[in-house]
């Protein structure tokens, strides 16, 4: 039997595939190594629990199943919810909770699969040499690297990304081919990534609405083949998440819109904390200012202050090279990966979302982890420049690899002995709250552990965290039902209230102080004082 042009094509691409696929195993478990090193160097040194936002994380998580009145409802409106719901079965061990190991499991397994998945991406284009300087640049960031111990979202997202590019990418590839059965399977996954990022970060929603548009576009002459099909259901799971996650909002918060203007949302945040007569945060109603804010933190996240400006320009300089060699092969799905750029512009600029850096004013740390979403596009351009460099002088394309690939080396190492940007920041955001954290927990440590707690957890659950107390122990404002009760009568309520500087607990005491006894006082610098009652 005789095989067309069109067959022998189509065989060697599946030869290809399980090659490739062999390829990204090794690379996956490279990644695995670094991973547990990297958790190896952090849980022993209480790195795990320094972002506060990484403790609310696993508390959001934990009251799911532990608390007076748990539930879905106990998810909350702002913080969308994938993330909390893969922490549920690692928070349910009371240690792991206690430690921030809970957050560690889910985000590394999620660094592992962006490292494989960006090597993967990188090959659909490159050989292995040169995709190999994309998953080194990517995987031996030192802030990734720690971040991936955390319970941050950080390194979810970026999984997210990385793999819906690449299942884009390899969708068009399937269109070219003519294996319209794969692309339709394509498009599903590919439906299924961007559902979980819609529903992890806000920047998943225009990520994927941009990605839904590339699809159509690609599609173009294939609308009567089975992939034509498959793009029905894929724009209807985009359509339906984040259209449930409005509904969500509208019948627990009485609005769908309570995570874009509720009390806890980024512009009220804002609002509450803004002094008056003091200027705006930098980038405030400028799209140009907030873009260079965003682009320095990504910056100075992946490369030494004297590279830093010289990273992006590179980056661009690989993705002209990218789009004028590499056209027609589907180059544009890798373009996506500049989308978190005009998305944090705009946010910073109109979305209440500030940046601050160490070098520029007002010389502070604040969000520099939101710079970190360029990772994956600083990674995969900078091969496209190194992969193109060596075509031109093919002689010394080893040697050009092997100098690229040292400087990615030494790049991460002169980062990590310098400590990443969000490691300084996680530092220097957490030098008063976790010894205040440590001194609340071992007040009520000293107490009886019977009896009910009274207490505003939002903003030091940390003190819950590391005294072990359960959730279910406490009355707080999560307890919809039980919570108004117990301010108007704290002494019936509680055995033991919490009161912390200006808290509703606190207003609460002072309107209501019968039968209470003041057995503790905790103060900390740059922290509120709480005041401890017991109840008669």
């Amino acid at each position: 039997m005789r095989c067309s042009a069109s067959c022998l094509t189509l065989i060697d691409s599946k030869t290809e595939r399980a090659d490739l696929s062999s390829e990204t195993w090794l690379v996956a478990c490279a990644a695995l190594a670094l991973s547990l090193m990297a958790l190896a160097y952090c849980f022993p040194r209480g790195m795990l629990l320094l972002y506060g936002d990484a403790v609310a994380h696993l508390h959001i998580a934990r009251r799911v199943f532990d608390s007076l009145d748990p539930g879905y409802k106990q998810l909350g409106s702002v913080w969308l919810p994938l993330s909390h719901i893969l922490l549920i079965p690692f928070v349910q061990k009371m240690s792991w909770w206690q430690t921030g190991l809970a957050g560690a499991w889910p985000s590394m397994a999620c660094y592992v699969a962006g490292s494989a998945g960006i090597y993967r991406l990188a090959r659909i284009w490159m050989w292995p040499s040169a995709a190999l300087i994309a998953a080194a640049f990517y995987a031996l960031n030192p802030g990734l690297l720690y971040m991936q111990t955390t319970a941050m979202t950080e390194p979810l997202f970026l999984a997210e990304m990385v793999w819906s590019v690449l299942l884009l990418a390899e969708f068009g590839q399937a269109l070219r081919f003519e294996e319209s059965a794969r692309a339709a399977r394509l498009l599903i996954c590919l439906g299924l990534v961007l559902v979980c990022a819609v529903y992890t970060r806000y920047d998943g929603w225009i990520f994927a609405s941009c990605a839904w548009l590339l699809v159509l576009w690609k599609l173009r002459g294939h609308w009567r083949t089975c992939a034509g099909g498959a793009f029905l259901l894929f724009t209807a799971m985009l359509i339906f998440a984040p259209l449930l996650w409005m509904a969500y909002n509208a019948r627990q918060f009485g609005d769908p819109l309570d995570f874009l203007r509720g009390p806890y949302s980024a512009k009220a945040i804002e609002e509450r904390t803004a002094t008056p007569g003091a200027p705006h945060y930098p980038g405030w109603h400028s799209m140009r200012v907030a873009a260079l804010y965003f682009l320095k933190a990504a910056e100075l996240g992946a490369a030494p202050l004297r590279f830093a400006n010289k990273l992006f320009w590179l980056s661009v300089a690989g993705t002209v090279v990218a789009v004028w060699k590499w056209q027609g092969q589907g180059i544009s799905a890798a373009l996506l990966l500049w989308v978190p750029l005009p998305f944090y512009a705009y946010s910073i600029a109109y979305g209440s979302v500030p940046i601050f850096i160490p070098l520029w004013w007002p010389h502070s740390w604040y969000n520099t982890r939101y710079g970190m979403e360029m990772l994956p596009a600083f990674a995969l351009f900078l091969a496209f420049l190194a992969a193109w460099l060596g075509k031109q002088w093919p002689r010394a394309l080893r040697w050009t690899e092997a100098v690229v690939l040292v400087l990615v080396v030494a790049d991460s190492a002169v980062l990590m002995r310098a400590r990443p940007l969000v490691l300084a920041e996680a530092y220097a955001n957490s030098r008063t709250r976790i010894p205040y954290e440590a001194s609340l927990a071992g007040a009520l440590d000293a107490l009886p552990q019977q009896g009910m707690i009274l207490m505003y957890t939002s903003e030091h659950i940390g003190a819950l965290q590391r005294a072990g107390i359960p959730l279910k122990r406490t009355i707080n404002e999560t307890d919809y039902y039980q919570w108004p009760a117990a301010l108007e009568r704290p002494a019936q309520a509680a055995k033991i209230i919490v009161a912390t500087d200006n808290d509703a607990v606190a207003k609460a005491v002072v309107a209501h102080p019968e039968g209470l006894t003041l057995v503790n006082i905790v103060c900390s610098t740059g922290q509120p004082c709480a005041r401890i009652y017991v109840a008669k």
